[in-house]
């Protein structure tokens, strides 16, 4: 067999416990194809699996290579993979902790979490969108039905998902203000953002009542956002930090939004990227080899502007 690198770390920590190796290479089963993996996001639920943060929630498979989704080639396939071609090149997703991440040179992926990549983008620019779609398209589109007019309030805006969200939001014509540091305030408005309150200077719940607001940080930020909502407004989070519903208080609709993989939910902004109406947010690019000080960075709050993204 030939020997694969791959990174992984064999119990929780922090990030020196990520390590390299070598394993025999996967061979594609039915309905899955096999990916030369070319990049890897890397997202704050990474460095929390890792450090043990999620233990009441998530269970992974040790040793566990860390990495929920990337950018490849197609190099080999198995049986029943539709029209997928070697040498496509794809986003693909991993379908939980438990399996293989998507910090490997070579990655055996599910057919039914592998997305074309458009030519127009990078596998760079790729990598960035594909968690973060999840998120934006599930908050943006399915949850709240973002529509032209209503008044959006993004939280964390210059973030991988605030910053999509922004600019989705934006594309679907809302009205769309975001919070963000105020050394973000001028990138959050390059995003489309009309309006941006950096949250180290202002208070945001001066502002005008809201259609929508999507709560992106969750403890007190989420309580003083039932401040800005009209009545009948909806309050749409992500975090899993507990938090108190006071939509009946207010008048308000509350949901989490869930996310789970879904190449519906991923196609549609890759497509509005190829096209140029949502630019992918790069905050910056290191080697998987340097992995251990991208979960640093990551968790020194270094990673302010859009994704990391690991080469690999």
């Amino acid at each position: 067999m030939i020997p694969v690198r791959i990174c992984f770390y064999r119990d929780y920590g922090g990030p020196d416990v990520l390590e390299f190796g070598d394993v025999d290479a996967p061979r594609p089963e039915a309905g899955q194809v096999l990916v030369r993996m070319a990049a890897a996001s890397l997202t704050p639920f990474d460095c929390k699996l890792r450090a043990g943060g999620l233990k009441a929630y998530f269970s992974p498979a040790f040793p566990n290579t860390p990495g929920r989704d990337g950018t490849g080639t197609v190099v080999a396939l198995g049986p029943g993979v539709g029209t997928v071609q070697i040498g496509d090149r794809v986003c693909v997703m991993t379908p939980g902790t438990r399996a293989p991440g998507t910090c490997s040179e070579l990655l055996a992926c599910d057919i039914g979490l592998v997305v074309p990549l458009p030519d127009a983008l990078s596998i760079v620019e790729g990598a960035s969108l594909v968690n973060a779609s999840l998120s934006a398209w599930t908050c943006a589109v399915r949850v709240a039905g973002v529509k032209a007019g209503d008044k959006v309030l993004v939280h964390a805006g210059a973030g991988a998902v605030g910053g999509l969200l922004v600019q989705l939001c934006r594309h679907l014509g809302a009205d769309v203000t975001a919070t963000c540091r105020s050394t973000n305030k001028d990138y959050v408005l390059s995003l489309g953002a009309g309006k941006a309150i950096a949250y180290d200077q202002d208070e945001f719940t001066t502002l005008e009542p809201q259609d929508i607001v999507f709560d992106l940080m969750g403890a007190d930020v989420h309580a003083r956002s039932y401040q800005v909502l009209k009545r009948d407004g909806h309050l749409v989070y992500l975090t899993a930090a507990p938090i108190v519903d006071r939509g009946a208080e207010f008048g308000v609709t509350v949901t989490r939004a869930m996310i789970v993989d879904d190449p519906e939910a991923v196609a549609p902004i890759l497509a509005l990227a190829a096209n140029g109406k949502i630019k992918p947010q790069v905050a910056r690019t290191l080697p998987l080899s340097e992995v251990a000080q991208a979960h640093r960075l990551m968790e020194a709050g270094e990673v302010t502007r859009g994704r990391l993204v690991l080469t690999i």
